[in-house]
């Protein structure tokens, strides 16, 4: 908001600091001054006023308050109206909306001369950025930008029946404004009518019909206060800000009209040459009386951490307005001044002391306290930790949203009373909230998939099902890959997380968590923990990957990270590192399709004992140059001891141990 260095100045007889000086204190204590810029022979201040001190500091007035308290100087008070009345006033006002209408103070004002306003007029106006109309109308801006108090003019002679009255509009009642503007009314709009039409939008803009003219001999001076949530439903409504809506809507002293209205009058006597007509007009059913607050001083050294003696308290509160009752005591008991409407507690007075102070004053001091480390959230721990095993598997992550539409239910086979629907979609796609992470998945597939020959990614986010079921599950993909690439990816993340006894059941797998329909028949399997499923993995149906046109052999898996995450453990059991050499035999089992991998791992690790370390399956055959109904596949097997170096006649010794004990079985030949 802009304001005038000369016009500050009128306010004090001494001399103020030079401009950029002031500007200076008037940030470090009050609010920053954003810009000065140069006038002729003036300064204009661009001041950031905070919302909370618009009330009172919307007006030079208010920020000569603030100077005075900050430089301790005394400041003016304005020049008293002259008693020209004597005849009583021929407008009556009525007030109907009491609400919204919290005062209303009148004067009238006869034999007025309008015409064009004197050059210091003009020129305050225009530095503040309004352009001058004629002496009356100029006043009633001038005098709001002095004090704060939005005013208004009104013919007095083209009021109809020579009455005001407060009211609120009736339905489709129209005005025409100052500028001509058209605007239709609605009853929630407060209006200042006459006996007939309204004249004016209370606290945002005049009428056009009892607008001031060259021939206006005698005026209405309006002073009033309105309730600011009226006045910004309606700006709002309507469109239109004005000067007087702005310092409205941020409320006002209701005190304030009664001196605004004085001080107009007293400029329109001296530039209009105006005579008051009776006293004035006064309807304020409910007057606003000044706050009390208390206020403990040993209070206030804890707060600000600095003792300052109650004199210099008491000097810093009066100068900025306060009353203070029995000073002598260590509690003041603070009469609030009814401008300072955003005074309401000891820790505003002492936010008040503490910035006319200067907080530059107060000594700095490290806080002493205890360092105490965050509790760990394993929640947060136990997703971080599987999100990081999962993007060294080369995963990417992947954030959908938690919603899915009709079409994605009927598609994955979810029933209306399982899914949980929203109330208020924002479109058909979001009419329920997520029963699982698939569909997403799937979409980022289709999406996707013209661009990127392949895909690894997962997710991790809550499901939801009816009625109160909310938990996190943890979903990952991967395109053209073979089923056991992905059972290895799981198998990591168990390892990770320390958890044992895992088991791929693949009799008859049955999902908990999605829709059966949803997985390949013969290439799915439930992922066991100590005999309980946790999750499922298998390739998406055929089906479901044709309507989303995703021609791509797809592997899944589905885990419930509530349990995941109750299972882990950063415990790992510790083997050592043999000093001695490993060696690697390979070896290829031709066995019928429906044997397990786990079986002939089990066969192996049997027939091997300790000398095994490990057994690594790097190839599975089901081609056209197989016999009918069987399959290979290809081991590679790590033969090392803990104690010596294996030879090679032992080394060959197990190894043939093993192939018998695998020939043994059934179906089962070793290919050599």
């Amino acid at each position: 908001m802009l304001f005038s260095y000369n016009w500050l100045q009128s306010f004090f007889d001494k001399k103020l600091p030079q401009a950029k000086h002031l500007s200076e204190l008037l940030t470090k204590h009050f609010a920053e001054v954003e810009e000065i810029k140069k006038n002729g022979n003036d300064y204009i201040f661009d001041i950031d006023i905070r919302p909370n001190r618009a009330s009172d500091c919307f007006s030079h007035m208010g920020i000569a308050r603030e100077i005075s308290a900050i430089l301790n100087y005394q400041i003016k008070r304005f020049p008293s109206v002259k008693n020209t009345a004597g005849k009583q006033a021929s407008v009556k006002v009525e007030v109907l909306a009491k609400s919204a209408c919290l005062r209303y103070t009148a004067r009238l004002v006869k034999d007025i001369k309008v015409g064009p306003s004197p050059k210091w007029l003009s020129d305050e106006l225009k530095i503040c950025g309004l352009g001058p109309i004629n002496n009356i109308v100029d006043i009633a801006n001038y005098v709001m930008l002095e004090t704060g108090q939005p005013l208004h003019a009104f013919d007095a002679e083209k009021l109809a029946g020579g009455k005001i009255v407060v009211r609120f509009a009736k339905d489709k009642e129209k005005i025409v404004t100052l500028e001509d503007q058209k605007f239709n009314l609605s009853p929630d709009v407060l209006v200042i009518a006459d006996s007939n039409h309204p004249i004016a939008i209370a606290g945002i803009k005049g009428g056009k019909s009892p607008e001031i003219g060259k021939s206006t001999k005698t005026i209405v001076l309006e002073s009033a206060n309105f309730n600011p949530q009226v006045i910004r439903k309606s700006s709002k409504k309507l469109n239109l800000r004005t000067d007087a809506s702005l310092r409205f809507e941020h409320s006002i002293d209701p005190g304030l009209t009664e001196p605004a209205i004085n001080r107009a009058a007293f400029l329109i006597e001296e530039i209009a040459g105006g005579k008051m007509a009776g006293s004035v007009i006064d309807v304020y059913p409910k007057k606003v009386l000044a706050k009390m607050i208390k206020l403990d001083l040993a209070y206030v050294e804890r707060l600000l951490g600095i003792k300052i003696s109650s004199i210099e308290i008491k000097k810093i509160l009066e100068r900025l307005g306060f009353e203070i009752k029995n000073s002598q005591s260590k509690i003041f008991y603070v009469k609030v001044p009814t401008f300072r409407l955003d005074v309401s507690l000891p820790e505003d007075l002492i936010e008040e002391i503490g910035r006319i102070y200067g907080y530059d004053r107060i000594p700095l001091v490290s806080p002493i306290s205890y360092l105490i480390p965050a509790k760990r959230n394993l929640n947060v721990f136990w997703e971080d930790f599987v999100k990081n095993v999962l993007k060294e598997a080369r995963f990417i992550e992947t954030y959908n949203y938690s919603f899915f539409g009709e079409k994605e239910a009927k598609l994955f086979g979810y029933k209306e009373k399982e899914l949980v629907q929203v109330e208020n979609p924002l479109n058909q796609e979001y009419e329920y909230l997520r029963a699982s992470l698939i569909p997403g998945l799937l979409k980022n597939v289709e999406k996707n998939i013209s661009n990127f020959n392949n895909f690894k990614i997962f997710e991790l986010g809550k499901v939801f099902k009816y009625p109160l079921i909310e938990k996190r599950q943890l979903s990952g993909l991967i395109l053209d890959e073979e089923f056991y690439y992905l059972k290895g990816v799981v198998d990591l993340i168990f390892e990770k997380l320390g958890i044992g006894d895992v088991w791929y059941d693949e009799h008859q797998p049955t999902p908990e968590q999605s829709s059966q329909s949803i997985w390949h028949a013969r290439k799915c399997a439930e992922i066991k923990v100590n005999g309980k499923e946790i999750g499922f993995l298998g390739e998406i149906s055929p089906k479901i990957l044709s309507v989303l046109g995703i021609k791509n052999k797809v592997i899944l898996f589905d885990i419930d990270f509530e349990k995941l995450s109750q299972l882990s453990s950063e415990e790992q059991e510790y083997r050592p590192i043999s000093k001695f050499p490993s060696a690697i035999r390979d070896i290829a089992v031709l066995v019928p399709k429906d044997v397990k991998v786990a079986e002939i791992l089990n066969k192996i690790y049997e027939a091997g004992g300790k000398a095994v370390r490990n057994v690594e399956l790097f190839d599975l055959y089901e081609g056209m140059e197989m016999p009918e109904g069987k399959k290979n596949l290809a081991f590679h097997i790590i033969y090392q001891a803990e104690d010596r170096t294996l030879s090679s006649s032992e080394i060959d010794s197990l190894q043939r141990k093993v192939i018998k004990s695998l020939e043994k079985e059934q179906g089962w030949k070793v290919r050599k």
